[in-house]
């Protein structure tokens, strides 16, 4: 199985917990890992046998847009199953970051991943 990634996507959005992070946003970041078989795209070097990654990254930008979420675990799952609906893929695997979290202490930031994998039919 071949993987293509989309790596630390940074997305302005009003999701979390608290109310004034709701209201005035912060900053995410995501990375995206869609497991896929490319073998028809390496064969025909054609745009349109593969997964286009602009098309991939304005989807994610739209679900982070869209909606307000109050945890990371949902953003994550929300994508996870979208781009499975969407694309051509067996297996996501997604982490997403909030570089700036509200807590009485020092890190660099908080990350989820979770995968989701095509279910069969």
């Amino acid at each position: 199985m071949d993987i293509i990634r989309l790596n630390n996507m940074i997305f302005y959005a009003h999701h979390g917990y608290y109310q004034a992070e709701r209201e005035l946003g912060q900053k995410f970041e995501v990375d995206l890992e869609m497991e896929c078989d490319l073998s028809r795209a390496i064969e025909t070097d054609n745009l349109q046998d593969t997964i286009n990654f602009e098309t991939v990254y304005h989807r994610v930008q739209e679900i982070f847009n869209s909606y307000k979420f109050t945890l990371l675990e949902s953003v994550a799952d929300k994508i996870a199953k979208s781009i499975l609906e969407q694309f051509p893929v067996h297996a996501v695997r997604l982490r997403v970051r909030k570089p700036q979290v509200p807590l009485h202490g020092f890190l660099d930031n908080v990350e989820i991943e979770i995968v989701r994998r095509r279910t069969s039919r």
